[in-house]
C-alpha cells in the first residue's frame, strides 16, 4: 500500500486486504425471497461472512403471500458485490436479485421520536417544529408526545439535532 504523499497506485485487492473496501457507491439490492422461517437469517449471514455491514434492512411482503422482498443498501466495491449476489442467487429461497441504481431509486427513512413535554410552552414549540417538518403526532401522553418523522437522512438528523425533549 502506498506511504501518504506517494504516487504509487493503490489496488483494489489491497484495499480489500486492508479491510478497506468502502468506496463510497452505495448499493440498493431488492432480493425477491420465498416467504419462510430463517430466509432473512441466511441472507443477512451471507453478508457478514463477506465483511459487509448492512446500512438498512427492509422486509416486506409482495402481492404474491408466498414471496417477500429484502430491500438491502450497503456501502461497497462492485466486485465483492457481484462475488455476495452470486452466493445469493445460489441460496435455496432466493427468487431473484436486482442491484438498483442508487440515482435512480427513491429512498425515505422513518423515525419516531418520544419526546418528554413538560409543560403546554413545550408541548406547543414541538408541535410548531413537528408541522415545519411536515410530521404527523402519533401518540399524546399527559407528560409525552410521539413524533413520526419521514424523509432523507438529513431530514431526520436536522429534527434530531433540534435538541427537544
Amino acid at each position: 500500500m502506498g506511504e501518504p504523499g506517494t504516487k504509487e497506485v493503490l489496488r483494489l485487492e489491497d484495499l480489500e486486504a486492508a479491510g478497506n473496501i468502502h468506496t463510497g457507491r452505495k448499493h440498493v439490492l431488492s432480493v425477491l425471497v420465498e416467504n419462510k422461517a430463517g430466509v432473512l437469517t441466511r441472507v443477512a449471514g451471507l453478508f457478514a461472512r463477506r465483511g459487509f455491514n448492512i446500512d438498512t434492512l427492509a422486509v416486506g411482503p409482495t402481492e404474491d403471500e408466498s414471496v417477500s422482498r429484502i430491500t438491502i443498501t450497503l456501502d461497497g466495491a462492485s466486485h465483492p458485490i457481484d462475488q455476495v449476489t452470486k452466493q445469493l442467487h445460489k441460496l435455496v429461497n432466493v427468487i431473484k436479485i436486482r442491484d438498483l441504481e442508487p440515482g435512480e431509486t427513491v429512498a425515505r427513512e422513518l423515525a419516531l421520536f418520544k419526546i418528554s413535554c413538560q409543560d403546554g410552552e413545550t408541548r406547543a414549540q414541538v408541535m410548531q417544529f413537528t408541522d415545519i417538518f411536515r410530521g404527523n403526532v402519533v401518540d399524546v401522553h399527559k407528560r409525552s408526545v410521539t413524533v413520526e418523522i419521514t424523509g432523507t437522512d438529513d431530514k431526520i438528523e436536522s429534527f434530531e439535532d433540534m435538541g427537544l425533549g
